[in-house]
């Protein structure tokens, strides 16, 4: 099974563990947040495929996208299929996509160009540079550990191999810190939650994790919970996020070591970024909620309930 459909059904496992109260006030309003056109958007408010992605799979989490919501979901997406889109953007569909296949039945690419799988592996590795990783756009120079870990996630969705993938391995292997944890671009100082989160979900694709990563990585992210609860960014930055809580405790999951935090705390930082009417913040001084945030409050309440 693909990493990003295992990831999603065991967060729904966890969800089911949270209070209905909970489950329906935060369903109902990601269900509110949905737009004619059957998109989502952010903050700004206009639909595109990436905020769409993470909507679809918040309610899916939830066991609250009902047909009809689903239905405009994909048309949606459909519409966005022959546009030029970003690479972002474009991996998002395609992860928007599976889920409505999951849970709906909808093949949002039925009816799209037979090539259209192939045409977006070739612009996927017009991303590739010779250090082995993939750049985040056209003019990027060098790879990104989390580019190349959403392109590892597309390539399995869209049913082609990755090419080359001992390059990718070497190239994340490349990023990490000798104290622990991955860095983000080859020049980077201080490794990150979530480059580290996205290198191991990257290795774990690639069945290329070995036991000495994982132990390292278990000790750079227990360090990284902060006196809120939740974890920081890097060691740098001294407020926690949802982000970070969300990604670094998908990771430790993972690697069989969330014993290593404190997960009754990183609850209680989930539970006070969530807002009365519904929907996630992002950390402690955030003016607002998304659908983004609302994903990553939800994931993290679901595996600190497993």
């Amino acid at each position: 099974m693909p990493y990003l459909q295992d990831l999603t059904f065991r967060l729904a496992a966890g969800a089911l563990e949270l209070p209905d109260e909970l489950r329906q006030r935060h369903a109902n309003w990601l269900l509110k947040q949905q737009n004619p056109d059957g998109g989502f958007g952010g903050r700004e408010g206009g639909s595109d495929p990436y905020y769409t992605g993470f909507a679809l799979r918040a309610l899916m989490i939830l066991d609250a996208l009902e047909e009809p919501q689903a239905i405009a979901a994909a048309n949606f997406l459909r519409s966005r299929l022959d546009q030029e889109e970003s690479v972002i953007d474009l991996i998002s569909l395609v992860f928007g996509a599976a889920v409505l296949q999951l849970i709906a039945d909808i093949d949002v690419l039925a009816d799209a160009d037979p090539q259209w799988p192939q045409n977006l592996s070739t612009l996927l590795e017009s991303l590739r540079r010779d250090d082995g990783g993939y750049a985040k756009s056209r003019e990027g120079r060098a790879g990104s550990t989390y580019q190349t870990f959403l392109t590892s996630l597309c390539y399995e969705l869209i049913g082609i191999p990755l090419p080359d993938p001992g390059r990718a391995v070497d190239f994340l292997k490349r990023h990490e810190h000798p104290e622990g944890g991955f860095l983000e671009i080859r020049v980077g100082k201080r490794a990150g939650v979530n480059p580290t989160a996205a290198a191991i979900g990257a290795l774990q694709t690639f069945d290329a994790l070995t036991p000495d990563i994982a132990a390292r990585t278990a000790d750079f992210l227990a360090d990284m919970q902060s006196d809120e609860g939740g974890l920081t960014a890097n060691t740098r930055i001294p407020l926690a996020d949802l982000l970070s809580s969300c990604t670094g405790m998908i990771t430790l999951t993972d690697l069989q070591a969330a014993e290593r935090v404190s997960r009754p705390r990183i609850r209680s930082y989930a539970m006070q970024m969530q807002r009365e009417t519904g929907g996630f913040a992002g950390f402690a001084m955030d003016p607002s909620e998304d659908v983004e945030y609302t994903f990553y409050g939800l994931a993290t309440l679901a595996l600190t309930h497993l």
